[in-house]
């Protein structure tokens, strides 16, 4: 299997790297922005990155399923399925920020078991799969050693919006209890984990395109990737990214959020 999953890496390597060059094309120009249902932009850039990606999976492996952001899933013929989100941090690629990322992860029985993340613009490659490591621009990399997080830095997505949804007080206590707090968001927050630059990243919502690709990666580096609740899920809704030894020390002040106020 261990083979299976070096030649899967490979394909989805290739495919993340390609799908960048596509949404280069476009970054730093005029671009055409539509709103979604939920007042998120999307853009040609990301439909034509998507494009990309599902044609090249349908070619390569047309029995697999595939799950992405902007088109309608494909159910699969096998136990694979691949999840896509051409353009992970389309707000901070429509404003020319360069800290957005292609994703790719693939499930086998429901499991995840491979994970890709592209920031084309800074030239920053991480990936993973099952039994392989976590590879950072072709060498090998993982979690930092820090004990503490009056020692860690911590990341999130967001620096407001915590208290209409009941979590300003979690939010706030991990920020005193950390040693340095920066909001380097998306994708770039958790590959930052993986590669030993930060300690911690925490999202109060994610969906599956954005975590399929960081629980293979962060496990493979030697960290964890769980939700709130510390469960190791794709599927929780949240998200959290630590290098392994601050896990319970996060998950103790995470842990009354639920009935935060």
């Amino acid at each position: 299997m261990i083979n299976g999953n070096q030649n899967l890496l490979n394909f989805a390597h290739q495919l993340a790297w390609n799908a960048g060059k596509i949404t280069l094309k476009y970054f730093q120009t005029s671009l055409s922005i539509d709103l979604k249902s939920d007042n998120s932009p999307v853009t040609n850039a990301d439909r034509e990155s998507e494009i990309y990606l599902r044609e090249s999976i349908n070619a390569e492996y047309p029995s697999h399923g595939i799950l992405g952001e902007e088109f309608e899933e494909k159910p699969g013929k096998s136990s694979y399925r691949w999840i896509l989100d051409p353009i992970d941090g389309t707000k901070s690629f429509v404003r020319g920020v360069p800290l957005y990322s292609i994703t790719i992860g693939l499930e086998c029985e429901g499991v995840p078991i491979l994970g890709v993340i592209n920031f084309p613009a800074i030239k920053d490659i991480v990936y993973a799969a099952s039994g392989l490591g976590c590879w950072w621009n072709g060498r090998r990399c993982w979690v930092s050693q820090i004990q503490t997080l009056e020692k860690s830095l911590v990341l999130a997505s967001l620096a407001k919006g915590y208290k209409p949804i009941g979590q300003q007080f979690t939010y706030e206590k991990l920020l005193d209890a950390s040693g340095m707090f920066r909001t380097w968001g998306d994708s770039y927050g958790y590959a930052l984990v993986a590669t030993g630059r930060a300690e911690v990243m925490f999202d109060s919502s994610i969906k599956i395109w954005d975590a399929a690709p960081l629980l293979p990666i962060l496990q493979e580096a030697g960290g964890t990737f769980t939700d709130w609740d510390g469960n190791a899920t794709i599927y929780g809704n949240t998200g959290l990214a630590t290098n392994g030894h601050l896990l319970p020390e996060v998950l103790h002040i995470m842990k009354d959020y639920k009935t935060d106020s």
